[in-house]
């Protein structure tokens, strides 16, 4: 029986996996490096080789409603998207209102985490951890390993042909990148597109001589405001969305898609992306395009190699007097303190079972809690792998045979292994997934039961954004307040912008309603077509 348990790290998944093991009456001690809390949304304007932290002006990608704690509400008046302190922020008044500090240990580093001679039939880990130079070593029934997936740069200059002997400039990673002094004035080439590549670029064309960006994949740039001005992720990331993209062949969902992304500006014209590539990314920047249209930040082909000043492109082109190279080229995650058996099995979260358990071991007492990159928030994703995996510990959840998992991670592992900046491509439906494992913990939403039971939040949960609240609506950890904080979360999207109230359009409301009662046969032929049992290896709880 699992009681003590081990939580490395005290970001998002860190705090959500200490409350998940209280709320199962388990015994966490969390272990933390630094002296705080919040992971890489606790910014600092040192640059720690040992932390990876987030630039200053950083702003989440994903909308408040749709990134809060499951049973824990951003408050209403912070605005849809967050800048990293109100961010960390709202960890400390979650941290506050569950008491989860006095399971923290700060300054303490987990040197290593090993399995104890008895594994095979205890589970047991030894945990040795540093304080203040003083080590300890701990046992464990169980551990979860919380560091998430930016653990240290990935820098692959073996890639860049010139860039370590005859480069005469200034390169670095963007993990060492806080805001834009050091390069004013400068010719600067940022390499990789992804969130950050693009968030980069813009934020140094305001003061650069000049902003290259070499991308080498087609990416596809989408806005954090939708239609009509509400939080695109709200508007898109539905279960009906999710219901039509299981309908359709996926070329059609990916037609549609890129008819989309094109309806706001022409990607290929822009060098971005074409409507024939199978492979792209998404990334979030509403300034990018116009960047790119103004010319303060110019699209280039993949590098090719650098001489003393210049960089050659793979087109043949060449920019000359470059001050700074600035690779946005990813992280990796090594797990260094765990012992060398058990780390050779997570290569990447693909050869976790579920993402989250490596199946080989003997006894499942070990979990990755966000390891995982989805198309919504990591931090809901971490919350529900931390509230299955606490509920195996507790003994009321279990995982199938060893065989039955490996099959499963085979059959979903890509056949090429990827390096990290190419992971955006592996990215897993945000609803596909938080429900995968919703369903194993027994508390994923049924819109056909609510149809018939509460027509009125069936259609909020069905056609209204896939919001966490609904995963506490029953089952274990069932929140009372579910219901509400799902039936007003428009509400508090508007809250934030009302600075300057005007007349609302009575007419729109009107339309809305009508257009609720004649879905309402959709939902129901969707809820009978979806409505399957979870699938094999899932036993979750009946309660």
């Amino acid at each position: 029986m699992v009681r003590r348990v081990a939580v490395i790290g005290a970001g998002v998944g860190g705090l959500a996996s200490v409350k998940c093991c209280l709320d199962e009456g388990l015994e966490p001690t969390c272990f933390e490096r630094s002296e705080d809390i919040g992971g890489v949304w606790r910014y600092t304007d040192s640059v720690d080789g040992t932390r990876v932290s987030v630039y200053r002006s950083v702003i989440t990608n994903t909308s408040k409603e749709m990134s809060c704690f499951s049973d824990f509400p951003f408050p209403e008046d912070f605005p849809n998207y967050l800048p990293h302190s109100l961010l960390l922020e709202y960890f400390r008044m979650y941290a506050r209102h569950f008491d989860l500090l006095r399971h923290i240990r700060f300054k303490t580093t987990a040197l290593s985490v090993r399995k104890r001679p008895d594994f095979a039939t205890s589970g047991q880990w030894e945990v040795v951890t540093e304080t203040d130079g003083v080590r300890e070593s701990h046992i464990f029934d169980a551990v979860m390993i919380c560091t998430g997936h930016y653990q240290e740069p990935y820098l692959p200059l073996d890639s860049f042909p010139g860039i370590g002997t005859r480069f005469k400039g200034q390169y670095l990673h963007s993990q060492e990148y806080k805001d834009v002094e050091a390069f004013r004035g400068k010719r600067v080439l940022v390499v990789g597109i992804g969130n950050t590549g693009g968030d980069v670029s813009v934020e140094l064309s305001h003061v650069a001589a000049k902003v290259f960006l070499s991308a080498r994949s087609h990416t596809w740039v989408i806005s954090r405001v939708s239609n009509h001005g509400f939080p695109f992720d709200m508007v898109s990331t539905t279960r009906f969305n999710h219901f039509l993209d299981w309908l359709l062949p996926s070329a059609l969902t990916r037609r549609i898609r890129f008819w989309k992304f094109n309806s706001w500006f022409n990607h290929t014209n822009y060098g971005l992306a074409s409507t024939k590539s199978s492979k792209f990314k998404v990334i979030v920047n509403e300034e990018l395009p116009f960047c790119l249209l103004s010319g303060t930040v110019v699209l280039k082909p993949r590098v090719k190699e650098f001489t003393e000043s210049s960089v050659v492109f793979e087109d043949g082109s060449t920019e000359e007097n470059i001050d700074v190279v600035l690779f946005a080229t990813g992280y990796i995650f090594p797990f260094p303190f765990l012992e060398e058996s058990v780390r050779s099995l997570i290569d990447d979260n693909r050869s976790l079972y579920r993402c989250i358990f490596p199946p080989q071991l003997e006894k499942p007492t070990l979990a990755i809690i966000g390891l995982v990159q989805l198309t919504g928030s990591i931090m809901v994703g971490s919350e529900m792998q931390a509230r299955w995996v606490t509920g195996i510990f507790a003994g009321w959840n279990k995982l199938p045979p060893t065989s039955r998992m490996m099959a499963d991670v085979l059959k979903k592992k890509p056949l090429v292994k990827r390096n990290p900046s190419e992971r955006e491509n592996l990215k897993m439906s945000f609803i596909g997934y938080t429900d995968e494992i919703a369903a194993c913990a027994g508390v994923k939403p049924s819109v056909l039961r609510l149809l018939l039971t509460d027509p009125r939040l069936a259609l909020a949960i069905f056609f209204g954004p896939c919001t966490p609240y609904q995963y506490r609506l029953a089952g274990r950890g069932a929140w009372s307040g579910a219901r509400d904080a799902i039936l007003t979360q428009w509400q508090r999207t508007l809250k934030p912008l009302r600075t300057r109230v005007v007349d609302e359009d009575s007419d729109r409301l009107s339309g809305w309603c009508w257009m609720c009662l004649l879905a309402l046969p959709v939902a129901l032929a969707a809820g009978l077509l979806l409505s399957k049992p979870p699938q094999l290896g899932c036993r979750p709880w009946a309660g």
